[in-house]
């Protein structure tokens, strides 16, 4: 994942000025910096949902570069702002998700998605029932439909216990073996997990302190 002279504004109050790196997976990168200095506005300009004042990224897969349009392909994301359809069930909602884009054995693959997170003996139930920690599992095992070359997770141990974060941490550790993982997060814990680091409106790139 590069970025060059990537550069966002809201308004005329910039949040990102003139950033760039480039990190290859596998591995885990932290983005971490203070509230308003634009951790969540990167992650989503790299998802591909939000689209920059200037400056460009390039996500590269096996070597070559993906086309901006069909990002959503090779990215796994989970945030605050990804919501599902409250009627349908879990299993129901990420079943759809993988139908839509024409995933083999849709089911199946959302139920191991859904024991990924811990989340499969509630794959059942309707998600307007579940609790925000059991949501937030529900981003994670979305983000992970794909099985992405990269993944963003933004926050994405908001809502969680004690239990839930040490799952967090473990999901996090395995993914990172297996595909670049870029966390954005100020959470010391989830800090720790990662061997580079992006600092927001501080320091700049580097590996963590």
């Amino acid at each position: 994942m590069e970025a060059r002279a990537l550069t966002h504004r809201y308004g005329h109050r910039p949040v990102l000025d003139q950033l760039s790196f480039a990190f290859q997976g596998p591995g885990v990168v932290a983005v971490r910096g203070p509230n308003g200095s634009g951790k969540s506005t990167l992650i989503r300009v790299l998802a591909g949902l939000l689209r920059p004042s200037g400056g460009e990224t390039t996500l590269h897969v096996d070597g070559r570069a993906t086309p901006s349009r069909n990002r959503q392909r090779w990215i796994g994301y989970a945030g605050p702002d990804l919501s599902f359809y409250p009627e349908f069930t879990a299993l129901e909602n990420l079943t759809f998700a993988a139908e839509a884009r024409g995933l083999a054995r849709p089911a199946e693959r959302s139920r191991e998605r859904l024991e990924k997170v811990g989340l499969a003996a509630r794959g059942g139930e309707r998600v307007h029932a579940l609790s925000s920690g059991m949501a937030q599992r529900l981003r994670l095992a979305f983000a992970l439909l794909d099985d992405p070359p990269l993944l963003l997770l933004d926050e994405p141990g908001n809502h969680l216990d004690d239990e839930g974060r040490q799952a967090l941490a473990t999901l996090i550790r395995e993914e990172g073996t297996r595909r670049l993982v870029m966390i954005a997060t100020n959470d010391e814990r989830e800090g720790a997990l990662a061997g580079q680091r992006v600092e927001l409106g501080t320091r700049g790139l580097g590996d963590p302190a």
